[in-house]
């Protein structure tokens, strides 16, 4: 496998994966499949836009049901069934429609919410079961990240993608989308090479959204995972992709990142896979606030200093220090992020979201930070915007040094009374040393998903993902839910 291109070495690995992938990954796998779902479903409920024109999520909606074609798989939440690249389209737009999503370090990328989509689909259409389906999201998962981890510049201590204002998750997305969508359809080895190729020729997305607003960034992972279904199918209808797809002069890695993309990782470890700890995809960490990651560190200080007794009327300044790539996303342009646009700009804004820690009750359990954070009339809140405003945001050298392999923040605030309090962590919560456990991720997923669905079919949703390393064929449709929205 050694001698062969890098495209044609992912492709061996993931046609393994059907022989067999470690129990542990299967597992793994299966809690990412209850958290993408219960992140779509939640795109759905009260906290989802509903209006076509305000909502990338109810757009794809709208569109999918104005399309019709083939009954092949499964809209989450709808009652409606449709071509397997058009339900991925729609899925993916759900499952990134509330930045929720896991993610992963150092490469800085949400991998499930591109790859789960296109699988869940392709795996409904052609009535897979429940191993497979799992095999085909860790595969493509897997071969996600580790694009993202050739992108990954230790001088930069950043990903080259995001310098250049890349969106990772959406570019390396469809190769993953296309891996985990071949295997469903069966593709050979020297056709998931092909599919790899041709995806690579799909993926997109820029990043100025993060900065400045727009709508466009929720619509990336269903993009990826309608580009992944449709490169697998390219594939299997005998359309084939170069052979150095990813290293070649004109391939992937130099199109997208110039001379400043690393192979080692693209490739390690891939001859042994049985090996639980090669799996990069599993090292992928889960989110336990509704907003974009970079401000994760930020609201467990925030929430540090509440649970202290810091009352957020008190608080004269505060000071917010982070990487210099998280600052650059979460704190620039200023005037933007003390003062987001619309409310799911406010998910990437470090002012804001502290201050939405800071006036978090200290009575309610769960989340300190939650999807009431991210409303119309929440952002319209005097007070809260008030409080944004004193908050700055800067570059911390400590942070720095950590940064990506852990997200983490220091906050400093100055109080009415004169007083200086500070909280400083290395990792914010749900990352390297500070995992959610399986209640976490099981309570995450009731939060998302009873209000769409009630709490009776929440919990057979839940049952079938525990089930499904022993699901038979035909698991895919047990996941969905049937309930029409709106």
């Amino acid at each position: 496998m050694s001698g062969a291109g890098y495209a044609a070495q992912l492709a061996e690995f993931a046609a393994a994966c059907r022989d067999g992938v470690p129990q542990g990954i299967l597992h793994d796998a299966a809690a990412r499949t209850m958290d993408c779902l219960g992140n779509s479903l939640g795109a759905l409920g009260p906290h989802g836009e509903r209006d076509p024109r305000a909502s990338p999520q109810a757009a794809a909606l709208a569109l999918a049901r104005a399309a019709g074609g083939a009954a092949q798989a499964t809209v989450i939440g709808g009652g409606l069934s449709v071509p397997a690249d058009r339900a991925a389209l729609v899925n993916g737009t759900l499952a990134h429609a509330l930045d929720f999503d896991d993610t992963h370090l150092p490469s800085v990328l949400h991998p499930t919410a591109s790859v789960l989509p296109a699988a869940l689909a392709v795996a409904e259409a052609t009535g897979a079961d429940g191993t497979a389906l799992l095999a085909a999201v860790a595969a493509g998962g897997e071969v996600c990240v580790r694009l993202g981890m050739a992108s990954y510049d230790p001088d930069l201590r950043n990903s080259v993608f995001f310098e250049k204002g890349l969106h990772a998750t959406s570019i390396c997305g469809t190769v993953g989308a296309a891996v985990a969508a071949g295997l469903l359809y069966g593709l050979s080895a020297v056709e998931l090479a092909h599919a790899i190729g041709i995806a690579c020729s799909m993926g997109a997305g820029v990043i100025e959204a993060n900065r400045t607003g727009g709508s466009v960034k929720r619509v990336h992972c269903g993009w990826a995972a309608h580009s992944g279904v449709c490169a697998a199918q390219f594939a299997g209808a005998g359309v084939t992709g170069p052979p150095t797809v990813l290293e070649g002069r004109f391939g992937f890695l130099t199109a997208f990142l110039d001379d400043r993309w690393h192979p080692e990782p693209l490739v390690r470890g891939l001859e042994d896979m049985g090996a639980a700890e090669n799996w990069e995809y599993a090292r992928t960490v889960f989110k336990p606030y509704p907003s974009n990651h970079f401000t994760h560190p930020g609201i467990d200080c925030a929430l540090a200093l509440r649970a202290d007794g810091l009352r957020a009327e008190d608080v004269v300044g505060a000071r917010l220090g982070v990487a210099s790539a998280p600052r650059r996303t979460i704190g620039e342009p200023r005037a933007e992020k003390t003062r987001p646009r619309t409310p799911y700009h406010a998910k990437f804004s470090g002012p804001y979201t502290v201050a939405a820690a800071l006036l978090a009750d200290p009575a309610l359990t769960g989340p300190g930070v939650r999807h009431a954070d991210f409303t119309p009339e929440a952002l319209a809140d005097p007070v809260r915007l008030s409080l944004a405003q004193r908050v700055e945001v800067l570059a911390d050298e400590r942070c720095e040094d950590e940064f990506p392999l852990a997200f983490s923040a220091v906050l400093e605030v100055r109080t009415r009374q004169g007083r200086t309090l500070s909280a400083r962590v290395a990792s914010s919560l749900g990352g390297p040393g500070r995992p959610l456990s399986e209640a976490d991720l099981e309570g995450k997923f009731r939060l998302n998903a009873e209000p769409v669905l009630g709490a009776a079919r929440a919990d057979e949703v839940i049952a079938a993902v525990r089930a499904l390393p022993e699901a038979p064929g035909g698991a895919a449709a047990a996941l969905l839910p049937l309930t029409e929205p709106g």
